[in-house]
């Protein structure tokens, strides 16, 4: 017998690699998202405040004019000049040098809340609705607790177990701002856990921790991301709140509550004290509204 005859007459060509992604594709549709994001006159705003408070946050050193802890009693209290662009405060710092710092207390809070918020908000709420039963009883009516208390209050309540300090404010506003996260998850969860690709993958043999974190958190992230987003001006808010308290960033630390309440004392001679701090919380807190229901119109399916 021949070694032709041994052989088969088709040999089987070896496995193909697989397909690359189709990056075009995925570049087109980010596009339109973004097309359909930055659409709207509003949500463009907030894009651009936010992109520029980011951008001074990041060059501090080089967009401040003075140093922000440097005091000078012979320049105390002077309205906003050339050389001061916001005035002074009562110790002579410039006001203008000291709101830019401030906004990296501001990031820096909003940042590492929504980091600890979003991963413990999505998996309480995904848990809770995925096994129902005492697992969601459990986990709601904890969560229950939480919302029952105004936001600030509950922080307060948080800082004066913890003690005052920046990273106490970070732990007592991220305690306080998990609730409605998981609340959302849990309905997104429990929408979704009876759908037919669930049911398949269940068939198939997947752990329920596979099912949760290859299927249901991923489908969860966009209506999570949209109220993370919208979070961030209640975390700017309180965290300005727990500043003017006191309880907040210590001193000689720059940060925009404590500006505020350093400066009521002087509003009526001084208004800029007050002013400019509270019109960058203002135009902060909105511009992540704004931004919010942008990605909320972006992600809607109707829209």
């Amino acid at each position: 017998m021949t070694t032709s005859a041994l052989m088969p007459s088709s040999a089987p060509m070896p496995p193909s690699a697989p397909s690359a992604a189709p990056t075009p594709a995925r570049r087109q549709a980010l596009r339109r998202a973004m097309g359909h994001l930055l659409h709207n006159p509003m949500t463009l705003a907030g894009v651009v405040v936010i992109l520029l408070l980011l951008a001074v946050a990041c060059a501090a050193p080089w967009v401040a004019t003075h140093n922000p802890l440097l005091q000078d009693l012979s320049q105390a209290l002077q309205p906003p000049s050339a050389a001061h662009w916001f005035g002074t405060d009562e110790y002579g710092r410039d006001s203008f040098s000291r709101l830019v710092y401030g906004a990296r207390t501001t990031l820096y809070i909003v940042g590492l809340v929504t980091l600890v918020v979003g991963p413990i908000g999505l998996a309480i709420g995904t848990i809770s609705g995925y096994f129902g039963g005492w697992v969601d009883t459990l986990f709601m009516r904890v969560t229950d607790i939480f919302i029952s208390f105004p936001s600030l209050v509950l922080a307060l309540a948080f800082v004066a177990a913890l003690g005052p300090g920046l990273e106490h404010a970070v732990i007592a506003i991220a305690l306080t701002a998990w609730p409605p996260i998981a609340r959302l998850a849990r309905a997104e969860t429990r929408s979704l856990r009876k759908a037919d690709f669930v049911a398949a993958v269940q068939l198939q043999g997947a752990s329920s921790l596979r099912i949760l974190l290859r299927h249901i958190a991923p489908l969860c992230l966009s209506s999570v991301l949209v109220r993370l987003t919208m979070n961030m001006a209640s975390i700017i808010l309180t965290a300005a709140g727990l500043g003017f308290l006191g309880l907040g960033a210590q001193p000689p630390s720059p940060e925009w509550g404590a500006m505020i309440s350093a400066g009521r004392r002087y509003m009526m001679e001084c208004w800029w004290l007050v002013a400019m701090p509270g019109a960058a919380v203002m135009l902060v807190s909105l511009a992540f509204n704004l931004l919010g229901d942008g990605l909320r119109d972006m992600f809607d399916p109707r829209s």
